[in-house]
C-alpha cells in the first residue's frame, strides 16, 4: 500500500458508471504495480515408411458466456469507432457529470482501452502504470498514531469523499442500459488486449464479485512502513489483498459499504442471475 448535451450519445455513460467509475474510484496507489519432428533412418532396400504426422491439437473451445449482452440491444448506429471514441466520450462524460470535477483523474487518451485494461487488473496484486486509466488520488495516505500504533486516519476518508459521492449517486439501471449500448467498443478493446475468445461482460462481473468479497474488519486499520517508506497494512492478510480490495479497505467503513451497495446494483443491471 503506497502513499499514496443533454444525452449526447448516452451510451457513453457506461464508460464511467460500470467500468470507468471503478477505474477512478479504484485508482489510489496502483503504481508499480505493472520441436523438430525426428524421422527415423530407413535401412537401404527397406520399404520406406513415412511416419504419421500427428494431428494439430484442436484449439480449446472458448468458455461459455455466462452473462450475455443481447447484441440487438448493443446495435447502436451512432457508436463511433474505437479509434475515434476519445473526444465524444470525454465531452459526454463532462455533460453527464456537470463538469470535469468527478473526471479530473481520468487519463484522456485511449480511454475505453484504458478502462478495460484497468478493470482487468483490479483483482490482481498490482496494476502496471501503463495499464492505468486514472491518475492517483491527490495527496497521500493520512495516518495518525494512537497508543503507539499507526492507523489510517479518519481524515483520510476525505480524499475519497467526492468520488464516492459521484459514484453512488448514479442511476445503476440507466447506467446498465448505457453500458449495453457501449458494449461493442468494450468487447473490441478486450479482444485487442489479448482475449479474443473471452467475454468482457463476464470478466467485469467477476471483478465486481471479487470487490464485493472485500473483508470488513473494524476500523481504524493499523499500518506500518516498509523499507522504502511506503505504508502497508500491518495485517499480512490484508496486505496480500488485490489493489481493488485494498482501496476499499483504505476507505472508511461507511464509504466502503456505499460503494459495495452500488456495485451490487450495477452487477444486477449487467448480469443474469
Amino acid at each position: 500500500m503506497q502513499k499514496s448535451g443533454k444525452a449526447i450519445w448516452p451510451w457513453v455513460l457506461g464508460v464511467v458508471v460500470i467500468g470507468g467509475a471503478g477505474t477512478w474510484l479504484f485508482s489510489d496507489s496502483l503504481r508499480g504495480l505493472v520441436d523438430d519432428m525426428q524421422v527415423p533412418a530407413v535401412q537401404h532396400g527397406a520399404a520406406t515408411k513415412i511416419p504419421p504426422v500427428p494431428a494439430s491439437p484442436a484449439a480449446p473451445a472458448p468458455p461459455p458466456i455466462q452473462h450475455p449482452v443481447d447484441p440487438r440491444d448493443a446495435a447502436d448506429p451512432a457508436l463511433p469507432t474505437l479509434a475515434d471514441s476519445d473526444g465524444p466520450v470525454l465531452d459526454t462524460l463532462s455533460a453527464l457529470f456537470n463538469g470535469d470535477g468527478a473526471l479530473a483523474l481520468l487519463l484522456r487518451d485511449h480511454l475505453v482501452q484504458r478502462v478495460v485494461t484497468h478493470i482487468d487488473n483490479l483483482d490482481k496484486p498490482s496494476v502496471p502504470t501503463p495499464a492505468m486509466a486514472v491518475r492517483a488520488l491527490p495527496g497521500s495516505l493520512q495516518v495518525e498514531t494512537v497508543d503507539g500504533t499507526v492507523h489510517i486516519a479518519t481524515a483520510n476518508a476525505e480524499r475519497y469523499a467526492p468520488y464516492v459521492k459521484a459514484f453512488t449517486a448514479l442511476d445503476a439501471g440507466e447506467a446498465g442500459k448505457a453500458y449495453v449500448r457501449l458494449y461493442p467498443l468494450l468487447q473490441q478493446a478486450y479482444a485487442e488486449l489479448g482475449q479474443p475468445d473471452a467475454y468482457f461482460n463476464d470478466r467485469l462481473v467477476a471483478v465486481i464479485d471479487h470487490l464485493l468479497q472485500t473483508p470488513e474488519p473494524p476500523r481504524p486499520l493499523a499500518v506500518t512502513r516498509d523499507e522504502r517508506g511506503r505504508y502497508r497494512f500491518a495485517d499480512p492478510a490484508l496486505q496480500a489483498r488485490s489493489v481493488g480490495q485494498k482501496l476499499l479497505l483504505r476507505m472508511d467503513a461507511a464509504q466502503a459499504q456505499a460503494v459495495k451497495q452500488q456495485l451490487r446494483a450495477m452487477r444486477a443491471a449487467i448480469s443474469r442471475g
